[in-house]
């Protein structure tokens, strides 16, 4: 007889008092424990009942996460998307922002997510999940999750929290296009509103298909945007390439802001990717071009097939870690990501 949990349902009444107050209602078979991850940073809550009021300190958009635990200690899960106001303070974010156009000339869309769904869609994408064998490779302090990630009213959301889970002290997402989308050369446009904060490290970016066979770096990497979130204003454009670690080689720059931070609202970080060349654009306007000029006289990578990646990480070699200023939890939204090429 299996008496594992099962049936969960979550009932969530947020009042409209703009107090930040919410009541919650879980129920399941064989379930013995419920534990509520609110998803603010806060200590996750555990009952038997199912019931938990809660009052969420600031405005913002929180993943509710609620598991039921049976006698056999295995459980079942679901998760809800709040949008909380508390006073005056309008939640979420900004939607207005730069917009790139559904078509080029002499172009055609081979491949897009709108994210217009109620999940992620995993035909295009992968979650890679925990903490890579100690940090990524860049002593990051995050654990990857699944749960970390919704899509909703037509956005990616992709949320970094301070939360302890399997020994690390942060959580975050990273999602990747491989053996489900790779392509060579094109354009692409993807919009996008960055977190910031010191620690906090978000990137959309690209690996060379054949890395299962040549390793990192020699596949080829390319940046098409990071940013440490200690420079809110600030995005970097790289490539990686040459022989493997500590030799490893790279080449970049950096875009910023002449007024504002890219939390502010949307801008769209653009690759025009063409053979020996790669250019990289916010809002359209050009800020690197790299060509095999630039390899250091080591092999130039970039005429292959690449897949995407987009995470956000927390701590590691180059933000450094949080601190008492930063603010959790913090998001990347991406509107739509696009690819096109040359008809």
């Amino acid at each position: 007889m299996n008496n594992d949990p099962s049936n969960l349902t979550l009932d969530v009444n947020i009042n409209e008092d703009n107090s930040g107050n919410v009541e919650i209602e879980a129920a399941a078979d064989n379930t013995i424990e419920f534990q509520f991850d609110l998803g603010d940073g806060s200590p996750v809550v555990s009952n038997a009942s199912g019931s938990l009021s809660y009052q969420y300190e600031t405005s913002g958009v929180y993943l509710l996460e609620v598991k039921a635990f049976g006698n056999s200690g295995r459980f079942t899960r679901k998760s809800i998307q709040l949008t909380i106001q508390v006073g005056d303070d309008v939640p979420g974010f900004n939607p207005d922002g730069y917009v790139t156009p559904l078509s080029y000339d002499g172009m055609s869309l081979i491949w897009q997510d709108e994210f217009t769904g109620n999940g992620l869609n995993q035909a295009s994408w992968n979650f890679e999940t925990g903490t890579g064998n100690g940090g990524w490779g860049n002593n990051e302090l995050q654990y990857y999750r699944s749960e970390n990630t919704t899509v909703a009213d037509g956005y990616l959301v992709i949320e970094a929290r301070k939360e302890s889970f399997e020994g690390s002290a942060y959580t975050s997402s990273r999602l990747t296009t491989q053996s489900k989308f790779n392509f060579k050369h094109g354009r692409v446009d993807i919009r996008a509103i960055l977190p910031e904060g010191q620690g906090i490290w978000p990137a959309l970016w690209m690996l060379g298909k054949n890395i299962t066979n040549v390793g990192w770096p020699a596949c080829g990497e390319i940046d098409i945007m990071e940013l440490v979130g200690h420079q809110p204003s600030v995005v970097h454009g790289t490539i990686h390439f040459g022989p493997p670690w500590p030799n490893n080689q790279y080449n970049g720059s950096s875009f910023s802001l002449s007024s504002g931070k890219f939390k502010d609202e949307f801008y769209v970080f653009s690759l025009i990717w063409s053979e020996n060349k790669i250019e990289w654009y916010v809002n359209d306007e050009l800020y690197i071009t790299k060509t095999p000029a630039d390899t250091n006289g080591f092999n130039y990578p970039f005429n292959e097939e690449f897949f995407f990646i987009f995470n956000i990480a927390v701590g590691g070699n180059w933000p450094g870690s949080p601190n008492g200023s930063t603010q959790f939890p913090q998001q990347m939204v991406v509107d739509y990501i696009r690819v096109f090429q040359e008809t």
